[in-house]
């Protein structure tokens, strides 16, 4: 490249006796540009290659070109003149490996079996009997009247609420707490028609009307003294 200018040569064409091996290398030197194209000869003796044209392509878009010219060389052969018509050597005999002792693989596979053995062995022992942990003391319920001093009747009424849905799952399992205060008390009348339904509705009713802060002025420690009678009634 010269002031922006480059050099490409073209693409030399294969004949019969000469092919190009690959496409042509363009060289700076001192006195211009060397252009050199590697080639293959199949046959012997002088060889005249018309070389392609050689293109000058400018920065402004600018081209231009030159005739590549002609080339001459001469390849000798290096098989004597004894042989006319010289033919290839047939295949080699394939090669045979050297007989190997099998004892050494045989012991590296054993040497092997033993180790993995091992490993499970020592994977598999007794796991270590470990010291019971110690009882963790269970804290005493918070009375209801912490909770009412607090000014917080919503406690108390949450747990009056879970302390009868639970009594009422465990003498009648199929009202379970998923259900809602309606559907338990239709399961309970089926399955219990002994069972305080009346009371059991009032209270349930009146209980969650405190826990969702509709009901102002109620007596929320006589509802939690109700709520843990009637769970006591209901036990199994």
């Amino acid at each position: 490249m010269r002031n922006g200018w480059q050099v490409r040569a073209g693409k030399l064409d294969a004949t019969d006796a000469v092919e190009p091996l690959a496409d042509a290398a363009v060289l700076r030197s001192a006195g211009g540009w060397v252009v050199r194209y590697a080639v293959v000869a199949w046959k012997p003796g002088p060889h005249k290659l018309t070389l392609p044209p050689l293109w000058l392509l400018g920065p402004d878009g600018r081209a231009d070109s030159t005739a590549g010219g002609t080339t001459s060389f001469s390849v000798a052969s290096v098989i004597p003149d004894s042989l006319r018509s010289p033919s290839p050597e047939g295949l080699l005999a394939p090669l045979r490996a050297p007989h190997q002792d099998p004892l050494p693989p045989l012991a590296a596979a054993a040497l092997a079996a033993g180790l993995l053995a091992a490993g499970v062995a020592r994977s598999r022992r007794r796991p270590r009997a470990l010291e019971p942990a110690p009882p963790v003391p269970v804290e005493r319920e918070v009375p209801d009247t912490r909770w009412l001093a607090a000014g917080e009747p919503k406690a108390v009424a949450a747990r009056a609420i879970w302390r009868l849905r639970a009594a009422l799952a465990r003498a009648v399992p199929e009202a379970h707490p998923a259900l809602d205060t309606h559907e338990c008390l239709v399961v309970v009348e089926r399955a219990r028609p002994d069972a305080p339904l009346r009371e059991l509705r009032e209270l349930l009713e009146q209980l969650d009307r405190v826990d969702f802060a509709s009901a102002h002025g109620t007596d929320v420690a006589a509802l939690s003294a109700m709520a843990r009678r009637l769970a006591r009634d209901l036990a199994p």
